[in-house]
This record gives structure tokens, C-alpha cells and sequence, in this order.
């Protein structure tokens, strides 16, 4: 399967520059989450970029394994659509701001898809157990969270996968999303 990283916002919730270049333990989110793409089993890296971010577009310009799709900036939802229409489905898609994203994560969304959509999900209490900021909560039988990872099949089916893990729960917007982001990664740091 391949992948589509949104990667093109402006980032105003965070007011740091251009989300994706924001360093998390060192290295920019960007490059956090090609690297878990890189380590599961996903076959071509594209990058939705927008003009909003182009110091982001030419960092993954340089990058040898993925190749942009640009889209016009006018938000999340129309620039999805913009490089949803330049990939063939299924196709998994993943926000920038995922710091703690991993590449068994990514393969533990892979064995669980079959067809149609998949949106990954996880419980409200784990961000708020955190101290993460939750913007948005699907109700179904208990409040959840969107994690930025999904896989848009092509059909009109939909299911969720619920995940109660800090590595999907942790979605950088606010600057205490990014103290809580480099504090986890420099404990899981400290303990390896």
C-alpha cells in the first residue's frame, strides 16, 4: 500500500513556523514520520504540500524516497481531496504531526484494513490522560479521538480502529502538544 503524509498547513494552533520542520527530540516531525513509513511495510512515500509550507516542499524535495503532490493550502479537508485524486486507493494517510509514530504501528493499521476506509481512533481519555489537546471526538459507543491515520479505500464503506496508545494519541497542534511530544520521546530516550 502506499501513503500520502499531509504535510502542507499553516500550523496556526502551534504559532512555531511551519509545523512539519517543528523539532521534536532533534529532528523535525516530518522526518519522524517518513521514517515509520520507511519502516513498515508501505511501498511509495507521497508528500501533500502546499504553498503555506515551503521550507517544508524543499526539505522533502531532497528527500530521495518520496515524491510531493502539491495541493493549493486551502485547508486539511480540500487538500486531501487535491492529492487524494493523484493517488490510486487504497492509500494510508497520515498527518505530519505524529511524532511518535512508528513503523509497527503503522504495519498493526496495515493488518487490520481490509477494504473500504479505515479511520484509526483512539479513546478521549487517553489524550486527556496525557495532557494532549483533543479537537475532535467521534461518538460511538464511547468518545474518540481521530489520530491523523486512516486508510481511504475505494468504497464507500467505513470502519474504525481504536487504539489506545500514546504513539497515535500524540498529534502535535498546540505548543503544550509539543512539550508533552519531546518529554515522551526523551523518557522513552532515557530508558532505552
Amino acid at each position: 500500500m502506499d501513503a500520502l503524509v499531509m504535510c502542507g498547513g499553516t500550523g496556526t494552533r502551534l504559532d512555531r513556523g511551519e509545523k512539519p520542520l517543528l523539532p521534536i527530540d532533534g529532528r523535525p516531525m516530518i522526518d519522524r514520520v517518513i521514517d515509520a513509513l520507511a519502516a513498515a511495510r508501505i511501498d511509495t512515500v507521497y508528500a501533500g504540500v502546499s504553498p503555506n509550507a515551503p521550507r517544508t516542499t524543499a526539505r522533502i524535495e531532497g528527500m530521495l524516497d518520496v515524491s510531493t503532490i502539491e495541493t493549493p493550502g486551502s485547508g486539511y479537508v480540500p487538500d486531501l481531496e487535491r492529492a487524494l485524486d493523484r493517488v490510486v486507493p487504497p492509500v494510508m494517510t497520515v498527518a505530519a504531526d505524529l511524532p511518535l509514530l512508528d513503523g509497527q504501528t503503522i504495519d498493526a493499521v496495515l493488518d487490520r484494513y481490509s477494504t473500504g476506509s479505515l479511520t484509526v481512533c483512539v479513546p478521549v481519555e487517553r489524550k486527556r490522560a496525557l495532557g494532549m489537546s483533543v479537537d475532535t471526538t467521534v461518538v460511538g459507543t464511547e468518545s474518540l479521538a481521530p489520530t491523523g491515520v486512516n486508510v481511504v479505500g475505494d468504497t464507500d464503506t467505513e470502519e474504525y480502529m481504536i487504539r489506545d496508545d500514546d504513539r497515535l494519541a500524540v498529534n502535535v497542534n498546540r505548543p503544550r502538544d509539543a512539550w508533552i511530544a519531546q518529554t515522551l520521546l526523551e523518557e522513552a530516550n532515557d530508558g532505552a
